[in-house]
């Protein structure tokens, strides 16, 4: 028979206390900077921040600290407020996305060439900002011989020392021995900066292709009325000089308008 999938029940949206679900009598209220840090407004009784909350827009007092004394709330439009919140974390996940722990594994026996190729492996890791576990493999008997995994780390640290420091001494596991190795501030430093000037490069050129976009538009626009003007302009002639002709007759008279023609 199939087996069945256990059913898992969604999960409910985790929601501040709001409106009418704060039950504190005094508040500290705030209300959100377009700039950054929240403007203050004051502490004042529930009654007032309700009404305050109203007279701004028939905002939402969201309680965003019931711990401090007093607690705070802020006045704030909820759907804007969750969209943020729902922003931030993304942009922390990013950030946690690009700072991982990557792993390079090697045996005590491992010859030069393989050596070096996890060596390049951890610069490389460690240069893209990550933290980088190493770690000697022992399999079977080969365990007696830690300490040939001991100096092989050590080794391996002291060659990298220029661009990472070690987060502690080697620990053994079962049949693994194993630190971890993290890049040096100023590596660090340096590798915000080329984040920094990467992302500011890239809003460059959506600014760019943006404006560029829009000039097309106008140019468009500009020869689309260029060209309504010249079919007026340079219409048929014959039709033309028949309007001309016709309202004068209408004005000055058949016979007149024919010798004038003529």
């Amino acid at each position: 028979m199939m087996a069945r999938r256990a059913w898992t029940p969604p999960q409910k949206e985790s929601r501040p206390k709001m409106n009418e679900q704060i039950n504190f009598p005094t508040l500290r209220v705030v209300t959100p900077n377009p700039k950054g840090k929240d403007d203050p407004l004051g502490v004042m009784s529930l009654t007032e921040a309700f009404a305050l909350a109203k007279e701004m827009g028939s905002l939402d007092l969201v309680l965003v600290n019931g711990k401090s004394d007093p607690p705070v709330c802020k006045i704030v439009d909820y759907s804007k407020y969750r969209y943020m919140q729902e922003k931030k974390a993304k942009e922390t996940k990013k950030k946690s996305k690009a700072t991982e722990v990557k792993e390079v594994k090697m045996s005590y026996k491992i010859d030069v060439h393989d050596y070096e190729v996890r060596k390049k492996n951890a610069l490389k890791f460690l240069n893209q900002g990550n933290r980088v576990k190493c770690t000697v493999v022992f399999k079977g008997r080969e365990i007696q011989h830690d300490k040939l995994g001991f100096e092989l780390l050590e080794k391996l640290s002291i060659e990298l020392e220029d661009t990472c420091v070690r987060e502690s001494k080697p620990r053994r596991d079962g049949r693994f021995l194993s630190y971890i190795l993290s890049p040096r501030p100023d590596v660090m430093k340096k590798i915000n900066e080329r984040r920094r000037a990467a992302e500011k490069t890239k809003k460059k050129n959506r600014k760019e292709a943006y404006t560029q976009k829009l000039e097309e538009k106008e140019a468009e626009k500009v020869t689309a009325t260029e060209s309504d003007v010249k079919s007026v302009v340079d219409g048929d002639d014959d039709t033309f000089l028949d309007d001309v002709e016709s309202s004068l007759d209408d004005l000055l008279g058949d016979d007149y308008v024919d010798d004038l023609f003529d």
